[in-house]
């Protein structure tokens, strides 16, 4: 494996001849719809430096996005419960205010289907420490989305996120990864995304009826999808796992 990892800001050519739709099968479709991303993916540019890309020889195979927050100032003393969804407003509203951020977090790291299980998802959390630390920054976060709670949606996040096999390590293989890595797991940020959908998006997003009202358990969901047939609507709400890195 010919491995390599490019930074957006030193590199962006690079960036302009990936296929990004051909990373885009790996998430179920409703997770593409949350109307927070579109803060963070919309202005890629203004966190150039915080995106990566790793190729294999001149095929492209993951990619890992990450952004610079402002932390630990009034009304930023903890990390969010709201995760994901916060942290993006956060580093959006900094953005906007010129605030100098003082912490890292990470959004996302996609792999290519076909590479899924190679290991490259532990050399791209290694690679956002480590593009972090050489950013300036002491500690990396990360509101994880442990995958593997998909097959249990009912089983409570606080719950789930402490599980541990015999060797120590986390039950889930996405938290084994970051904490393999050198991380350690803060807390369950239990509202880290909210999607909200009519019932026909989500009939569309799913291919499920959606006619009944209360939670459905949706293919790929780490929770319930809540269901208000009156209301014509449904909403999920994401719980996902604060974990901390910090530089050696």
């Amino acid at each position: 494996m010919a491995l390599k990892i490019h930074h957006r800001g030193q590199n962006r050519e690079i960036f302009r001849t990936v296929d990004h739709a051909g990373f885009d099968r790996s998430w179920p479709v409703f997770m593409q719809h949350n109307p927070t991303g579109h803060l963070y993916y919309g202005e890629l540019d203004t966190v150039a430096d915080y995106v990566l890309l790793a190729t294999d020889g001149d095929e492209p195979v993951a990619k890992a996005y990450s952004a610079p927050f402002a932390f630990g100032g009034p009304g930023r003393e903890a990390l969010p419960e709201a995760g994901w969804d916060e942290v993006i407003r956060w580093q959006h509203a900094d953005r906007l205010a010129g605030r100098e951020r003082t912490a890292a977090t990470a959004l996302e790291i996609v792999v290519r289907k076909e590479r899924q299980g190679s290991g490259l998802a532990s050399v791209l959390v290694n690679a956002l420490r480590d593009n972090a630390f050489r950013l300036g920054h002491d500690v990396l976060y990360a509101p994880v989305r442990p995958s593997q709670k998909a097959d249990e949606p009912e089983t409570p996040m606080s719950e789930y996120a402490f599980r541990v096999r015999d060797d120590g390590l986390p039950y889930d293989a996405w938290l084994r990864v970051h904490v393999r890595a050198g991380g350690r797991i803060v807390k369950v940020c239990p509202v880290s995304m909210t999607i909200p959908g009519t019932l026909a998006q989500w009939r569309e997003w799913t291919g499920l009826p959606f006619d009944t009202d209360g939670p459905v358990n949706v293919e790929g969901a780490l929770s319930p999808v809540l269901v208000s047939v009156a209301q014509d609507s449904a909403v999920y709400v994401e719980p996902n796992v604060w974990v901390e890195h910090r530089r050696p």
